[in-house]
């Protein structure tokens, strides 16, 4: 894929999808003896999807995994559009496209694994991490050059907003 079919494809995003295992988070799991679950999150990441859904593009998460932490992050973030628990991911996908009345070719998703496959076929950017299975780095438009938990989502969100012009807007802000 040239560099100008990936900003043009970043150009149309209307929303970025993404999982939360080993795209949020570094892929680990841990838990207390009491089974709390724990999970490590990256504040230049949370800072990326802040500065991306103020310059006008939704984020959602959409996660096979059901964590009251990330329901407690999505609120932090200001994430409206949680989906957890999915096990058909592409199903949920669909049903979010229905909900918001996106077309595949405005969605960004950024997942991981080879459950997150049927929804990157399917939409109109499709970004991995590094260390995804080689059958996910091959189907995708995009790999970041971060790891995942490590502003992977960062990435994605400055390449979305560079392409959409409206970078240097959210970087004035601070930039003074």
């Amino acid at each position: 894929m040239t560099e100008a079919d990936l900003l043009a494809r970043a150009g149309a995003v209307r929303a970025l999808f993404l999982d939360v295992d080993g795209v949020l988070t570094d892929g680990g799991l841990f838990f207390g003896d009491d089974g709390q679950e724990y999970k490590a999150f990256n504040s230049r990441d949370g800072h990326g999807l802040k500065m991306l859904r103020d310059s006008g593009v939704e984020v959602a998460i959409l996660t096979g995994r059901s964590s009251q932490v990330v329901a407690h992050r999505a609120r932090n973030l200001g994430i409206a559009r949680v989906v957890q628990g999915a096990h058909d991911k592409l199903a949920a996908y669909e049903a979010m496209l229905a909900e918001s009345g996106l077309v595949p070719e405005q969605v960004a998703y950024l997942g991981d694994d080879i459950v997150d496959l049927p929804v990157l076929r399917r939409c109109g950017l499709a970004c991995t991490v590094p260390d995804a299975p080689a059958e996910v780095l091959a189907r995708v438009h995009y790999v970041t050059r971060a790891m995942a938990g490590h502003g992977a989502a960062r990435e994605v969100c400055e390449l979305i907003m560079r392409a959409q012009g409206t970078w240097a807007a959210q970087l004035a802000r601070y930039d003074r």
